[in-house]
This record gives structure tokens, C-alpha cells and sequence, in this order.
């Protein structure tokens, strides 16, 4: 999964389970996704990001929008699997820590969400407008591929163009020379 995700380099993308946590990501996909990958903790979760994390209030132009649809997501999954032990501990954390979670969670709201637009403003390169696509990896149960992309000659495509450059230079600039010992 990790190589074919590497190989899609002209958009974001990241891959997730029905907890949310994200499994795989390209290069593009975590620059985009900078503050999420910048937590500490681990697994790396949309709903811990949206719900405990200031920053994605300033990331999600549409953060209401996205908030509820990732609250309904976890219901869908809820409803479908309702012994899954990881997603009753994820909706038990963000129930104590968010009363935004929990005002969400008790509207019942169920729906899968599988393409639309997103609106970002990313701290790099400012205001994204993409939409996205999310695709059931057959091969494996439970996991999404999610893709997203911007009209072409947009500006925001000038932008992810831009984060695509800076991804790459932080990639490569990471990237440690083998150290060689003289004789």
C-alpha cells in the first residue's frame, strides 16, 4: 500500500482506517497535512487533530463542516462495528476532552462522506480550495485512500504546486549523507 501511495506524487495523499487513524501518506499528504503529523501522539488521528487540537480550527476554513462529518463518519463505523474496542476508546477520549465531540456525537447524525470539497488554509502556502475522492482499498478491509486535488491552473494548484517543492526539499534536505571514514 505504502508503495503505490509513494508513487501518486502530484497530490496529497493519505490513507486511514475506520478509527481515523491515517496508516500511509506520500510526501505531498504530510505537508499538507503538516499540523496533524506534527502531534506527538501516535497513531496520527483525524479526530484527535480536529477535536484536541487548536490548530485545525485555523487549518479547516469549513472546520463546523468537517467536524460534523467526521463525528458521523465514527457513528457510521459505530453502527457497522459496535464491539470494535479502538473506536469505542477513541469516542470515549474525544467524549471527555471535547464537549464539540460530544454536542456532535449526540445528534445521531450517520453518513459516510466519500468525496466533496475540502477548504484549507495551510500555514505554508495559505489557502487551498480541493476536493477530494475517498476510495475503498479492496484488498484490505476498513482502510480508505483519500486524494486531493485542485482544478488545474487554479491558484490553489500554484499552491500545491508550491508545497509539492517545499515537500520535496524537506525530504531531500532530511535525507543524510552515508558517513565515510578516511583511511
Amino acid at each position: 500500500m505504502q508503495q503505490i501511495v509513494d508513487a501518486m506524487t502530484g497530490m496529497p495523499v493519505v490513507v486511514q482506517n475506520t478509527t481515523l487513524d491515517v496508516v500511509a501518506s506520500n510526501p505531498l499528504g504530510r505537508a499538507f497535512y503538516l499540523d496533524l503529523f506534527g502531534t506527538p501522539s501516535r497513531p496520527v488521528n483525524f479526530g484527535r487533530y480536529i477535536f484536541l487540537d487548536p490548530r485545525s480550527r485555523v487549518f479547516y476554513r469549513d472546520w463546523d463542516s468537517v467536524a460534523e462529518q467526521s463525528v458521523a463518519v465514527l457513528r457510521t463505523e459505530a453502527a457497522r462495528a459496535p464491539a470494535d474496542r479502538a473506536l469505542a476508546a477513541l469516542v470515549g477520549e474525544l467524549s471527555l476532552a471535547s464537549e464539540a465531540f460530544r454536542t456532535l456525537w449526540a445528534s445521531h447524525t450517520v453518513r459516510e462522506h466519500r468525496a466533496g470539497e475540502k477548504l484549507v488554509h495551510h500555514p505554508i502556502v495559505g489557502d487551498l480550495d480541493l476536493t477530494f475522492e475517498s476510495l475503498d482499498v479492496s484488498s484490505r478491509s476498513g482502510l480508505a485512500l483519500i486524494t486531493y486535488i485542485a482544478v488545474s491552473g487554479s491558484p490553489s494548484d500554484d499552491s500545491l504546486q508550491l508545497l509539492a517543492h517545499w515537500a520535496a526539499t524537506k525530504d531531500a534536505a532530511s535525507v543524510k549523507e552515508p558517513r565515510t571514514t578516511e583511511p
